[in-house]
């Protein structure tokens, strides 16, 4: 299976995400979020793509998200609108994402991982 592996190099729940992947030879490719930010198209299709609501997409623990006041205008915000915000600032953006055959991981949970990829 190969997969790709969307993230913050020095974000320390991506480095473990990144730790898991390679300790169970999973073969991906990674993408730096801030070098390469998603763009609102590909943003929309992962919400397609993600189980969840589309407002899981944001890094609500970020300075950023903090500094814009996200927190009362998100539950308000259209899909569009949601895209269009986080690809303006890869720093909006949850991480680490991973897509792979079967959809998309948002975040990094252990078991999550274990129960789609292993």
């Amino acid at each position: 299976m190969k997969v790709q592996f969307i993230c913050y190099p020095k974000c320390s729940t991506c480095q473990k995400a990144k730790k898991f992947l390679i300790a169970h030879n999973i073969d991906f490719s990674e993408r730096h979020i801030v070098e390469e930010n998603p763009s609102k198209e590909e943003l929309l299709v992962w919400m397609d793509m993600f189980s969840g609501e589309p407002k899981k997409f944001f890094n609500t623990s970020g300075m950023a998200y903090r500094e814009l006041g996200l927190k009362d205008k998100v539950s308000a915000m259209s899909r569009e609108e949601m895209a269009d915000s986080l690809s303006q600032n890869g720093m909006l953006v949850k991480r680490p994402i991973l897509l792979h055959d079967q959809g998309i991981l948002i975040g990094f949970k252990e078991a999550d991982w274990e129960k789609n990829l292993l």
